[in-house]
């Protein structure tokens, strides 16, 4: 079935839109030159469709790019370094994108095809998230051959240019950069922002990078767990100082297989290393969430963030996290319930991670009830793949978020009037039409606000939802390459178009993140003016079923596929009655009772022009902030 529209004209197939189906993804044949792809995550949860995007047709240039191809990798011969991509094949195209850019070329015949490789089956995003993976199990089936072939490309006469920032794409930061001022920051909420490379330095006056949370400024570390979606393990080890490098390290991930296998190939070198696979029982589910359990010889600490273990993450993107406090150690002899927060959160910390059902966690929830974690002031949203029925629907994903709302909130004047943002970095499938999910049990979970919360759920309360425009993309720091990290796919994005008169473009100068990507996500309450919150929430979920959740069999089960986790922050449990939105997020001031809500209020809706960034379709009219284009192969 032929079609066109503002994405350009494109194929997709007569199957029926089944967000079960995992499109193939058949191993390359030899004779097709592309580059080797050692650690590509196919995805998940999508319809078996096959596209061709075809540009408008345009003289051919003069002369054309040929990627020779590199020697297969071979697992057993991997070799433990951080320049290995990771993730799915959006972020793939990123890394191939940054290490071999493509020029813009402003003359009458850049003719630039997107070339489809016929034995690539679908490239439909998973309703999970950002680069969640189907399952290596799902089934691959050998793809048609075409009836005839692309004539091979002629050999170009110059070598691509230089990547912007050297063959490793990354700058070396000054050594100040990595040294946070523990006085500069404000602990009320206790959230904070990453460090961006490349904007203001007030920007970061404030924020933490990756090496600041594992210093000894924090504690005297004895050991930690890593859990999160993507890994560089060589990376993440130097991230450690040095005197904590050899401290043992657990690492949790959902990786099966081969990737598993590439993943503890990786961690040879490093002894102290031992890994926790997490269960992933349904199809399509993946592990997303992102913590850290650090325990040191003053006490233990939770941290809960939205970056991948991975160097592309903590560069030039738009991330958040947690920070609890420091948690003590419990006198000898003390309850299992002792140590208990108002807001519960010891015992969902321990029931998620009970839910692994992992061998190796088992002495990491002894240690934490030996821990007194009555300081923290947040809630913990969870989810973990299962179909759950009963009081159990009530402990993961969006129910679990409803019940919160609707027991620890109170009903405001006018409620209707008060918008719902959601902020994210990819898309699942919503279904035909809104009310198939998004507008029925999602909004009536973010519009809950006290038990009396029928009335907080006018079908006339706006939902404003932010993702990144093309333009966005275009002009960020990154340039093309950020939107391997906003993988929304030309096949889920033609299903759905009526969700796209939601969106609303990403803007961050209260933050001086405007041009750093978001890979963070955000939903909250706010008021009609945009000065208040009824709530805030920040997590590993983006915008899909798989991540938060669906109903089933009448609404007498949920069923969720993937681990996720966030945490809430309510006015409740900081004596107040809504959250004010701090103005200027930068410089922080560690006086202010403002919310530092991470983008601008109120945000602003996608313009007659802006189109969502989509990953697998090719941006050659104009060059990004480096001078390039994006053509996914």
């Amino acid at each position: 079935m032929s079609q066109e529209s503002q994405h350009g004209k494109w194929t997709l197939s007569d199957s029926d839109d089944d967000d079960n189906i995992v499109p193939p993804t058949p191993p390359k044949k030899p004779d097709i030159k592309l580059n080797p792809k050692p650690n590509v995550k196919p995805d998940p949860e999508s319809k078996a469709s096959t596209v061709n995007t075809v540009p408008k047709p345009k003289p051919e240039p003069k002369s054309q790019v040929n990627v020779k191809p590199k020697p297969p990798v071979k697992t057993e011969k991997i070799p433990p370094t951080s320049s290995l991509p990771m993730g799915s094949e959006a972020r793939e195209a990123a890394h191939l994108s940054q290490n071999n850019p493509v020029k813009y070329e402003n003359s009458s015949s850049p003719a630039l095809k997107r070339k489809r490789e016929t034995d690539e089956g679908g490239w439909n995003l998973s309703s999970s998230d950002d680069d969640d993976a189907a399952p290596s199990s799902a089934p691959k089936t050998k793809p048609k051959q075409p009836s005839s072939r692309s004539p091979p490309r002629k050999k170009t006469e110059e070598k691509r240019p230089p990547s912007p920032h050297g063959a490793n794409y990354y700058k070396e930061e000054p050594s100040d950069f990595f040294e946070a001022n523990l006085s500069a920051m404000n602990d009320t909420y206790r959230f904070y922002l990453n460090k961006v490379s490349g904007i203001e330095k007030k920007f970061n006056t404030g924020a933490l990078h990756i090496k600041e949370i594992l210093s000894p400024m924090f504690g005297t570390l004895k050991e930690s767990v890593q859990f999160n979606y993507c890994f560089d393990i060589p990376w993440m080890v130097k991230q450690y100082p040095p005197e904590f490098r050899d401290k043992p390290v657990i690492i949790v991930h959902g990786e099966k297989r081969e990737s598993k296998a590439r993943l503890i190939q990786q961690a040879q070198p490093y002894s102290h290393i031992r890994f926790c696979q997490a269960k992933l029982d349904i199809a399509f589910g993946t592990h997303h969430t992102k913590m850290m359990l650090l325990w040191y010889e003053e006490g233990f600490r939770v941290v809960i963030l939205t970056s991948n273990m991975i160097q592309a993450d903590w560069y030039q993107k738009t991330q958040g996290l947690w920070m609890s406090p420091l948690y003590s150690r419990l006198p000898e002899g003390s309850p299992e319930t002792a140590g208990e927060s108002p807001t519960h959160f010891k015992q969902d910390l321990l029931e998620y991670l009970r839910a692994y059902r992992a061998p190796e966690l088992a002495e990491w929830i002894e240690r934490i009830k030996e821990h007194d974690l009555s300081e923290t002031r947040i809630y913990l949203i969870g989810s973990t793949p299962g179909r759950f029925v009963g009081c159990d629907m009530e402990k993961w994903g969006h129910l679990k978020l409803r019940k919160l709302l609707s027991e620890n909130t109170c009903p405001v004047q006018n409620a209707g009037q008060w918008p719902v943002i959601g902020q994210f970095s990819s898309i699942g499938s919503m279904g035909i039409d809104k009310t198939k999910w998004l507008a029925a049990e999602f909004q009536r979970t973010l519009m809950t606000l006290g038990k009396a919360g029928s009335s907080s759920s006018s079908p006339d309360t706006p939902m404003l939802l932010v993702y990144p425009s093309v333009d966005n993309v275009r002009t960020s720091l990154e340039g093309y390459p950020a939107g391997g990290s906003l993988p929304y796919s030309i096949q889920t994005a033609q299903r759905q178009l009526w969700l796209h008169s939601y969106f609303h473009r990403w803007k961050a100068e209260t933050s001086g993140r405007s041009n750093a990507m978001p890979h963070i996500k955000t939903y909250m309450r706010v008021s009609p003016d945009f000065s208040q919150l009824a709530w805030f929430l920040v997590t590993s979920a983006n915008l899909s079923k798989a991540a938060w959740g669906a109903l089933e069999k009448n609404n007498t089960q949920i069923m969720v596929r993937s681990y996720e986790l966030g945490v809430l922050y309510l006015p409740s449990a900081f004596h107040m009655s809504t959250f004010p939105v701090e103005k200027n997020v930068f410089p922080v001031s560690s006086s202010s009772t403002g919310f530092p809500v991470p983008f601008d209020l109120p945000p602003h809706r996608y313009s007659d022009k802006d189109r969502p960034w989509i990953w697998n379709i090719p941006y050659t009219q104009a060059p990004d902030t480096h001078g390039n284009i994006w053509v996914p192969s």
